[in-house]
């Protein structure tokens, strides 16, 4: 292994090649897997903020906040549950917003949310006709003390204040109280307006096990999740997770194809350097670790090049273009799939390296 280290330090050129290509693949894994945390982020957040035991819809909504319909009676039937402490209406309309200074048609996307129980990070709700913004919101201009005027009817909501990762399905989150949600809907969504008192879902606190109650406390009526469950249930996310999966997957796959040929090649040039080593006493397997420490150390250079770059990248891109978010997370789960690429790819060597005779090795050099 020593001697695998040295060839690194002196002749690094020969490793150069499949240095770069690496990088280019792990610049592209890092990216994606950066790129999709980002879109979960914007597409959940709202709901992953929510202070709940439980997220409760109606039994025929499919998670989605639009169809669902918790009337007075339901909610009475949760809220007599021994497991439940306290129940929040929640209810969601989506919008553009005419930002002061943009263009007639430069429309932010906004998600208004009205409730009831603060989720985490959001202040108690705000007197109405305001509302506290989600900070994606920034990058369209909106700023503290601003009214924006929302939908068709342009309704007037003033910013008070900014929250961060609240964002629903793309767009920004807009936290206001129940009176200004439903006074929105009202003008904007005629048709899908509610009765006092009917919310589209309720927020439950109290035991950790209470959204396996509730259904069955209601007769059916509802549709209960945990708030991890609540999140993977949002229309969309589970079909863009699979998506980049897929592509996560090929691109690990040209990865392990690279590293494999490279080593392949590498292989070949030295079979009688290596039966040079086998006459010395060097065992297959030793010689075998050297290859893949090489292929170890080419990969965490060509990951540590890559993060670098991808941080970087994030801090050249303008805020709320890209929904694309790098955390450590992201980098250090990438490096471990590239390196299992590495490790098998570089497997591939081994029957080569076991076969090396020595004498033959070493009579094609005479």
């Amino acid at each position: 292994m020593k001697l695998a280290l040295k060839e690194l330090r002196r002749r690094p050129g020969r490793f150069a090649t499949a240095t770069v290509i690496i990088t280019l693949i792990a610049i592209l894994l890092m990216f994606l897997g950066s790129l999709l945390d980002g879109l979960i982020r914007s597409s959940t957040g709202a709901i992953r903020a929510q202070d709940a035991d439980a997220i409760v819809y109606s039994s025929t909504a499919q998670a989605s906040f639009p169809r669902s319909r918790i009337d007075v009676d339901v909610r009475a039937q949760v809220e007599g549950l021994p497991g439940v402490e306290e129940t929040g209406g929640i209810g969601l309309v989506q919008l553009g917003a005419r930002v002061p200074g943009n263009g007639p048609r430069d429309l932010a996307n906004v998600a208004l949310f009205g409730y009831q129980l603060a989720p985490n990070g959001v202040p108690e709700p705000p007197p109405a006709g305001q509302a506290y913004a989600d900070d994606v919101l920034e990058a369209d201009g909106v700023e503290v003390g601003m009214t924006i005027l929302l939908g068709p009817a342009r309704t007037p909501v003033e910013v008070i204040g900014f929250v961060s990762d609240t964002s629903f399905n793309g767009q920004g989150g807009l936290w206001t109280s129940e009176e200004t949600w439903r006074a929105t809907l009202i003008e904007n969504r005629p048709d899908a307006q509610l009765a006092d008192g009917v919310w589209q879902a309720l927020v439950v606190r109290g035991d950790d096990d209470v959204a396996s109650q509730i259904d069955a406390a209601t007769s059916g009526a509802t549709d209960s999740y945990t708030v991890t469950e609540a999140v993977n249930a949002i229309p969309g996310v589970e079909e863009q997770q699979g998506t980049f999966s897929q592509i996560i997957g090929v691109t690990i796959a040209v990865a392990l194809v690279v590293i494999g040929l490279f080593f392949a090649l590498l292989t070949v040039e030295r079979l009688s350097l290596y039966g040079v080593l086998k006459a010395l006493g060097a065992k297959s397997m030793t010689i075998f670790g050297g290859l893949m420490v090489q292929a170890v150390v080419v990969t965490l250079i060509a990951s540590a090049v890559a993060a670098v770059l991808v941080v970087l990248l994030d801090l050249l891109i303008p805020p709320g273009s890209i929904p694309i978010f790098v955390s450590a997370g992201s980098i250090l789960s990438s490096t471990a799939l590239l390196l299992l690429a590495a490790a098998v790819g570089c497997s591939f060597s081994l029957r080569r390296v076991l076969k090396v005779d020595p004498a033959s090795a070493i009579g094609t050099t005479s």
